[in-house]
């Protein structure tokens, strides 16, 4: 399964286009163009599941890097404001990595 057969692609594009710029990235924004702030909890899992591209269970900061990778091979880089913001809003445990539990922030309305 691909993110692409859970997303549409248009809104991914449009959801990539919208923080092309260095330090534009917001996850919530990225979340509610892509259209994952829509997905049922099972949905966001498999997503989840895709997102954590060496299948531990979860998202430590090297992935979270490449993250808008995962959506589209051509996609910047998250800086590493960008990552570190990102991982500190949705690491629940504070253990450094986002686990399943983190997937609430991924559904931000």
């Amino acid at each position: 399964m691909s993110l692409t057969d859970l997303l549409c692609p248009s809104d991914i594009a449009a959801a990539l286009r919208d923080c092309q710029a260095p330090d534009s990235f917001s996850p919530k924004k990225f979340f509610q163009i892509s259209g994952m702030s829509k997905k049922s909890s099972s949905q966001l899992k498999e997503i989840f599941r895709i997102l954590d591209n060496d299948q531990s269970g979860f998202i430590e900061e090297d992935e979270l890097k490449y993250f808008l990778q995962r959506f589209e091979c051509g996609a910047r880089v998250l800086t590493t404001s960008e990552t570190k913001t990102f991982l500190a809003a949705a690491d629940h445990d504070g253990d450094g990595k986002i686990g399943v539990e983190g997937i609430d922030y991924f559904n931000c309305r």
